[in-house]
């Protein structure tokens, strides 16, 4: 199978996406859902460890990383705006590889 090359629509949308700021604070994620540590480690393929050091203060502080603030601010976009994605974009979007295996 060949790549499919990209139009110039998609190049621009690698663009924005490769500058694009998007994050959001493990407190601000746990202060507008109501999640558990274990639900946030899950969100960001971290161990639960992990995000408590998320939320420790002093030398126990662990800091996230970029990727952990974009991985939150990607769900809590998901879960503010899941209702209005088309069904096939979700089926798309949120397909486990159990359900892969099935099709």
């Amino acid at each position: 199978m060949n790549p499919r090359p990209l139009s110039p629509r998609e190049q621009r949308l690698i663009e924005q996406y490769s500058y694009c700021q998007l994050g959001m604070t493990p407190q601000r994620f746990y202060a507008k859902w109501q999640v558990s540590q274990e639900d946030m480690a899950a969100i960001c393929s971290r161990s639960v460890s992990t995000v408590r050091g998320w939320f420790r203060k002093g030398r126990s502080y662990r800091r996230p990383t970029p990727v952990d603030l974009r991985h939150l601010a990607l769900m809590d976009f998901l879960l503010d705006n899941f209702d209005q994605i088309p069904a096939d974009l979700q089926q798309a979007l949120c397909t486990t590889e159990q359900e892969d295996d099935h099709t």
